[in-house]
């Protein structure tokens, strides 16, 4: 009998840890998939929307700036040395963390895209977007929720132009959805990201946090024990 397990991943499109553990995430899926072929139980990533900094403007501000006055009260010393260790984190997953390009900015209209995609069209379509809006802001320095950003990001999840361009022209459209959901996840004692729950027969397992590759592969191989 397959058992369905669905993980929720609760993430912000403009947070590095989420965008790492995101890629260990995936990794520790495929590679348990190939390994475990035979296995009963089918898992199913999901994702949902968190805004650690709900109150930013839509214009934004240099990302750069923002981490240097606001998270390390100018001292570029302790800036340096977070960008070179994110850096490095970030090359270990294969992926560029540019932080000296861009600027940061409300992510709402992202998540609402996002929300979209994962309820109109599959849980598929929603993680290619986000694998876009992920790298256009942390390896190109796009904004993180302009319409072009947005467009870019419908169009790697497999969108025609005039659907895309309906989807994030109507602002309202999937707002009230995506508040909700946001709602949801604080409602969940969620308060930082990422938080992710992976769905058990008997119980749930949550790890907050971006863990290893191997980390999430051993709550993967335990929530197919407790499903048999």
């Amino acid at each position: 009998m397959v058992y369905v397990s669905i993980i929720t991943f609760t993430l912000d499109t403009i947070c590095p840890w989420t965008y790492i553990a995101y890629l260990r995430l995936s990794h520790a899926l495929a590679t348990y998939r190939e390994t475990n072929p035979s296995s009963p139980t089918t898992f199913i990533l999901r994702i949902a929307p968190y805004q650690l900094y709900p109150d930013f403007s839509p214009a934004g501000k240099s990302k750069y700036e923002w981490h240097l006055t606001e998270k390390y009260h100018g001292d570029t010393d302790r800036m340096d040395k977070y960008m070179a260790y994110m850096s490095a984190l970030g090359l270990d997953e294969g992926i560029a963390l540019n932080f000296k390009k861009g600027v940061t900015a409300n992510t709402l209209h992202a998540h609402r895209v996002l929300h979209i995609l994962q309820e109109e069209y599959s849980p598929s379509h929603a993680l290619l977007a986000l694998e876009s809006l992920y790298q256009q802001y942390f390896a190109l320095g796009a904004h993180p929720s302009s319409p072009s950003t947005l467009l870019t990001a419908c169009d790697a999840a497999g969108l025609g132009a005039e659907d895309a361009r309906a989807m994030v022209e109507d602002e309202d459209r999937g707002m009230k959805g995506v508040q909700m959901a946001i709602r949801e996840q604080t409602g969940n004692a969620v308060d930082s990201v990422p938080y992710v729950v992976f769905e058990g027969r008997r119980r749930d397992f949550t790890e907050v946090g971006a863990k290893t590759v191997d980390e999430y592969r051993k709550v993967l191989g335990q929530v197919e024990k407790e499903a048999s």
